[in-house]
């Protein structure tokens, strides 16, 4: 059955909101631990918005289970990731203008760079997934350029309609996944899933890992974190 990681990043966006002390997502973490979370994530962002230097870093030592950092290719955070070694890296794309992370890393325009940043993170024993869209190039390149993982982005999916329109989008999830595994990947995938669509992805051949926030997140404001972890992980199994 797949891994549950749960990103904390918009406990953060409600702590920076009024820029204090609270609530704090290194309190999080620990909460969605105890409610059976495999794994935890969080984005440093270059802008800081909500994740900062200081929760990395407790977080680094509190966390018992895998520590996920989501980045971009900006040597600043390259540099913090190799000094405070998550379990697992995963480059993004990452735009100042954006809400979220909208859509996949373009590996292909880009592959001096990745390849570059893979080899950084990989010497520093830090492994590394890349988040991409479900494209063939794309995963082929990723392949190329030693990856360990490649979480595919579920965004198209979770936009579709349900019936045929996310059927279809299932199927090239489906199909993108057999071919990361082929090419000896570990599958990861992730971007708007909820406790309503989350259970097709989650049955998805040698899916491995699940990274969800916002709707976690959302539901915990209703019923405490530990329960809104322990809904989820039980649609995931």
């Amino acid at each position: 059955m797949p891994e549950l990681g749960v990103n904390i990043d918009h406990v953060a966006t409600v702590r920076q909101a009024r820029r204090t002390n609270e609530p704090d997502p290194v309190w999080a973490a620990a909460l969605a631990e105890m409610g059976g979370a495999d794994c935890v994530t969080l984005h440093l962002r270059e802008d800081r918005r909500h994740i900062l230097d200081r929760d990395l870093e407790i977080l680094r030592q509190t966390v018992t289970v895998k520590l996920n950092l989501e980045m971009a290719c900006e040597p600043e955070v390259v540099n913090i990731a190799c000094r405070t070694v998550p379990d697992q890296a995963t480059l993004v794309p990452e735009r100042r203008e954006e809400i979220t992370t909208e859509g996949g890393l373009d590996i292909c325009s880009q592959r001096e760079r990745v390849t570059q940043v893979i080899c950084q993170l990989k010497e520093a024993g830090i492994s590394v997934s890349l988040f991409l869209d479900p494209d063939r190039r794309q995963i082929e390149a990723a392949a190329a350029m030693g990856a360990d993982a490649v979480e595919l982005h579920t965004g198209q999916y979770a936009l579709a309609k349900p019936g045929p329109d996310q059927n279809r989008e299932l199927k090239v999830l489906k199909d993108a996944g057999s071919q990361i595994c082929e090419l000896g990947m570990t599958l990861h995938a992730g971007h708007g899933l909820t406790y309503r669509n989350v259970r097709p992805v989650a049955a998805i051949d040698r899916m491995h890992e699940l990274n969800i926030g916002h709707s976690i997140i959302a539901r915990a404001i209703m019923v405490g974190m530990q329960e809104a972890v322990r809904e989820m992980k039980r649609l995931v199994e």
